[in-house]
């Protein structure tokens, strides 16, 4: 039994939306929810991922504008009506994971039927940034549960404080109004990697299996020296751990590395990295 992935959307911003991750987000939230044939009012639970967006917003809750831009039950709510409950999470890469665990627990105690999972960033633009280092895009997961041996297992964390230094962005004034700055260090790939490796084989460890034993270890962030060392560290060939086409997506590189999906009845390792340093992992089997 555990939560099952029914669809997954990616998009990327073209000029209309390059700047807007609301955009971004909606777009993505629509098409996964027109390609699984799922009105948006049958949603329980909506859960935004997202980091960088429009004008560097911080209030009011992303999660909120999304569902009323993808009409899931937009009017106030009710008694004894069906609602839409949706919130923000915020935690880098790791983001999208981090949510299909809040959904697998909303999904396991039978609060909810669906949920779906958004992710989007965007550089906010007009001199709000600095150097963004980030693609414009999108990505949605849209979930149910099943009572049947597929889905997802438990989730495993790590953590590895590093105050900020492998990887940091902050706001500050600059020229009367606030910009967004980056920092990374060049040891960034291989300290995440390590904290990946780490929950991976925790993962695998409590779940009964070795790296063979699953078949495919999707991974994010993107970064080919994120990939080279977790495939290392795990000790599997590199063609073995999938990542984003793109390297330079961020909250939605876990939904781009899944690519067309798994084959029916596949053994995935979900693999995420990001500040911190944060790592998760959790094995998912799809359905056959």
């Amino acid at each position: 039994m555990g939560t099952v992935i029914d669809r997954l959307e990616v998009v990327h911003g073209g000029w209309r939306a390059r700047h807007s991750g609301l955009r971004l987000a909606v777009l993505a939230a629509k098409r996964c929810l027109r390609a699984a044939d799922c009105d948006p009012d049958d949603l329980d639970l909506l859960v935004n991922a997202g980091i960088y967006r429009d004008r560097n917003l911080g209030e009011p809750a992303l999660a909120a504008l999304i569902q009323e831009d993808i009409g899931a039950n937009s009017e106030d709510p009710h008694a004894g009506a069906h609602g839409t409950f949706s919130f923000d999470v915020a935690n880098g890469t790791c983001g999208v994971l981090t949510g299909l665990q809040i959904v697998d627990g909303f999904l396991r105690s039978r609060t909810i039927e669906r949920a779906l999972v958004v992710a989007s960033d965007a550089d906010p633009g007009h001199g709000m940034s600095e150097h963004f280092p980030f693609t414009a895009a999108g990505g949605a997961v849209l979930c149910r549960w099943s009572d049947d041996d597929y889905g997802l297992g438990r989730f495993h964390w790590i953590n590895h404080r590093d105050g900020g230094e492998s990887f940091s962005a902050t706001v500050g004034l600059h020229d009367a109004h606030n910009v967004l700055r980056f920092q990374r260090s060049e040891s960034m790939d291989q300290r995440f990697a390590e904290a990946a490796a780490e929950a991976a084989h925790e993962c695998l460890r409590e779940s009964g299996l070795s790296p063979a034993d699953v078949d495919v270890i999707v991974a994010a962030p993107a970064q080919p020296g994120y990939r080279a060392a977790l495939a290392y560290l795990l000790g599997v060939p590199l063609e073995r751990v999938t990542v984003a086409g793109d390297e330079h997506l961020h909250t939605a590189a876990l939904v781009a590395a899944f690519g067309d999906g798994l084959a029916p009845g596949a053994r995935a390792l979900i693999v995420a990295a990001g500040a911190g340093v944060t790592a998760g992992a959790a094995v998912y089997r799809e359905p056959a």
